[in-house]
This record gives structure tokens, C-alpha cells and sequence, in this order.
């Protein structure tokens, strides 16, 4: 029994693992080899390659395409025509295009990518980290990190709940629901309950 929603004019692939409750809209393509967890969403005209694995309730905007590499925990957020690359040297003439050319690209549970944003191959975005729109990210984003710009830098921090946290003169901070922070460093915010 089917118990997940395919458009009428999307293509999945025979052998594609989709989860439970699962929602994939117009002109969307998952290939064969694709892993798709429980109750995600895939706007308009995604697509997602052979050997991507995606984890559950990951909201997957319109225009976007998961290439062979990426991997995305739960709760990942994909903004509207973001891109994913997985080749840095990309040539017509001498082709990087099989899956011992393709670096890996890890999304981190809760982190969430905003729209038009590129996140080249070979990074980490770690736990709930959040990548403003138009960013380009080309190193690892650490965990709450807040980044923005051309290349991405750490602009702030933001709790897994979406609040910009303020750290006082303690480096401590407690988000609008409860939740304790602590800026360790510069480049390290650990959530402590």
C-alpha cells in the first residue's frame, strides 16, 4: 500500500525509497537510488539524484536539486532554488562524472538553507545552522552559526527554535521558549538543555 503522495507529473524511479506520509509536487524527479524519509515535503521541479539520502520532515522548496553527495538529517530546510554543487572543478572537456568524482555535502538535523543560496561540495552545515539568502558557502558552518554574504561568514547565532540569540556578558543566552545557550568561542555556540 502507497502511503505517500507522488503528483501526477513527477517521476520517481523504480527502486527510489520514499517514507511514510511523504509529499513530492509537480515535475518533480527522484532517482532510483535515492533514500527519502518520513513526512517531507518537495515543492515544484526538485530533483533528487541516484545515492542522496534525505532524513524526515525535510521541506525541500521549489527548484532545487540534490546531487549525488548531499545527505540532509532531519528537519532540513531547502529554500526555494538553492543549489547544491558536488563537483569543484568541473570541466565539459574532461568529465568528473561518476561517484568517485562527487564530494560528500552533510546537512545537519534542524540546520536551514535559505532561498537562492549555494552550498559547495565538500562542507558540513551543522546542527541547525542558517544560511541567509543569495549566501555562498564554501567551508563548514558550525552548529547555530548564522551566516550570510559572498563567501558566507558568521554573522550570528540563532537556537534551533529561530531566535537570534544575545549572549550577555557571561556568554550565555536563553531563547523565547526556554532553551540555554552558551558561546564557547568565537566560532562555537553549544545549546546546554
Amino acid at each position: 500500500m502507497v502511503n505517500y503522495f507522488i503528483h501526477e507529473s513527477a517521476y520517481v524511479d523504480e527502486g527510489a525509497e520514499i517514507g511514510e506520509d511523504t509529499k513530492i509536487w509537480h515535475f518533480s524527479h527522484v532517482c532510483g537510488k535515492a533514500k527519502i524519509g518520513r513526512k517531507c515535503s518537495f515543492g515544484q521541479n526538485v530533483f533528487v539524484a541516484n545515492n542522496v539520502v534525505i532524513g524526515d520532515s525535510c521541506k525541500i522548496q521549489n527548484n532545487v536539486s540534490l546531487y549525488e553527495g548531499v545527505i540532509l538529517e532531519d528537519y532540513v530546510f531547502c529554500g526555494p532554488s538553492m543549489v547544491f554543487t558536488n563537483i569543484k572543478t568541473p570541466r565539459c572537456e574532461y568529465p568528473r562524472n561518476t561517484s568517485d568524482h562527487y564530494q560528500k555535502t552533510l546537512v545537519k538535523r534542524g540546520a536551514s538553507i535559505g532561498a537562492n543560496a549555494t552550498i559547495v561540495c565538500g562542507v558540513t552545515l551543522y546542527e541547525c545552522a542558517f544560511v541567509a539568502a543569495g549566501a555562498v558557502v564554501i567551508k563548514d558552518v558550525p552548529a547555530y552559526a548564522m551566516v550570510a554574504g559572498v563567501p558566507a561568514q558568521i554573522i550570528g547565532w540563532m537556537s534551533a527554535y529561530g531566535d537570534v540569540l544575545e549572549f550577555d556578558e557571561h556568554g550565555y543566552a536563553i531563547d523565547s521558549i526556554g532553551a540555554k545557550y552558551q558561546q564557547v568561542s568565537d566560532q562555537e555556540v553549544i545549546k546546554l538543555i
